[in-house]
């Protein structure tokens, strides 16, 4: 008989938690690819079209293309400073002044990052410890789970329940408690398309106030609001000192691959996130920079048709989803559609969303992703008829994944 008694099973490795937070480990514990990932791959080997995965299939302005190949032949090839070029920096500070009012210093006040998910993951881990609790909405994009796990933090849910996918007063507050020390907010919310009106964003101000929280804001669809304009909550009355705001160049400017973003802030704050973002990836691409500080200063007239175009592209969807036999919920920024997908599954046999995905893909030829798949094991049920689509491809491509879908 050993004597030595029984072996304790090793912690999880920090990748297993990272694999597990963001929902990537199989019932064999190996790790898969992410939802999106998966859907992409579907579309790929189908042929199917992809309104899965949410990146645009157009290039971004003129102006911001020829700015970074001008970079690229004039110099700017070499390391920026960690918290970004001074071009982009003032160009960051000059849009939130111009757009909500906000007054932020750009050399001690903004910081680039690797895309906003760098931002993110630099704020998490900056300001986290183990046993911390971060009060989030769901559905929710599948980083934020990751890193909360990385750090050992707890993710707090407040559901957004279908069809309105609006979050009740008193679930919110409830949510907060006395180990709270972040509130992450993705507003217009992904999947949902979800605005929060003046009365949610002024609870969840109060509520950070109260707990002593700092909030950070993921705001990639700021100029995808309809109607608009986006009102950001570090512009409520007395949020800023607490808030850092995320936002990048991906969604606005039809440039999700140059992972351009950026966070804004007060100085105490912004500094704490600059120490940990210098030790993941230094510093974002310098030409992209330069680049994306020519197309934040873009006049009005840009964000004006951009944010048409897109809700043009939105009615496509939606009526096309309702033709089809669907229930869209009618989304107010982002350029994602939710659509309860029930009469499609009796349609193709399939028992919920996440068998009609594969269904859909190969005998209708459009892709989308479950919304169980941004959800929590807890709650995966209550989304288990819904499905996410992304209006953000050409008319074109919109207009034949409706006629598609129609049979």
């Amino acid at each position: 008989m050993d004597a030595s008694g029984p072996t304790e099973t090793p912690a999880p490795l920090p990748w297993e938690r990272m694999a597990r937070g963001g929902g990537l480990l199989g019932p064999d514990g190996r790790p898969g690819g992410t939802v999106f990932e998966r859907m992409s791959r579907l579309a790929a080997r189908t042929g199917a079209i992809n309104l899965g995965q949410g990146f645009p299939d157009v290039d971004g302005p003129p102006q911001m293309l020829e700015a970074a190949v001008a970079a690229l032949r004039n110099g700017g090839n070499q390391y920026s400073p960690v918290a970004g070029t001074p071009q982009l920096r003032e160009a960051v500070a000059e849009h939130q002044a111009r757009f909500y009012g906000i007054d932020v210093d750009p050399e001690h006040g903004v910081l680039v990052t690797v895309g906003a998910s760098e931002g993110i993951a630099a704020a998490m881990l900056a300001f986290l410890r183990p046993g911390d609790e971060v009060v989030v909405l769901e559905p929710h994009y599948d980083l934020y789970g990751a890193v909360a796990a990385f750090v050992g933090a707890r993710l707090v849910t407040v559901p957004l329940e279908p069809p309105r996918f609006a979050p009740e007063p008193d679930r919110l507050a409830a949510a907060f408690g006395p180990r709270t020390r972040m509130v992450l907010l993705n507003d217009p919310h992904n999947p949902t398309g979800t605005v929060l009106d003046d009365a949610a964003l002024g609870q969840v101000a109060a509520l950070a106030a109260a707990h002593d929280c700092v909030v950070v804001t993921d705001e990639v669809y700021e100029h995808l609001r309809y109607p608009g304009p986006h009102r950001p909550l570090a512009a409520v009355p007395g949020a800023f000192e607490r808030t850092l705001t995320v936002s990048s160049v991906g969604k606005t400017f039809s440039a999700t691959g140059w992972r351009v973003g950026w966070v804004s802030g007060p100085r105490r704050l912004v500094e704490a996130v600059r120490a940990t973002k210098a030790y993941l990836t230094h510093s974002a691409a310098t030409p992209l920079q330069l680049a994306a500080a020519a197309a934040l200063g873009s006049p009005d007239a840009f964000y004006a048709e951009l944010t048409e175009d897109f809700r043009r592209r939105r009615d496509v969807l939606v009526a096309g989803l309702a033709a089809a036999g669907a229930h869209p919920a009618q989304p107010q920024g982002t350029f994602f559609v939710v659509a309860d997908v029930a009469a499609l599954c009796a349609r193709h046999g399939a028992a919920d969303a996440t068998a009609l995905a594969p269904a859909l893909a190969e005998e209708t030829g459009v892709v989308g992703v479950p919304v169980s798949a941004l959800a929590s094991a807890a709650r995966a049920g209550d989304y288990g008829d819904w499905m996410r689509f992304s209006f953000g491809k050409r008319p074109e491509v919109l207009e034949e994944a409706v006629r598609r879908l129609a049979g």
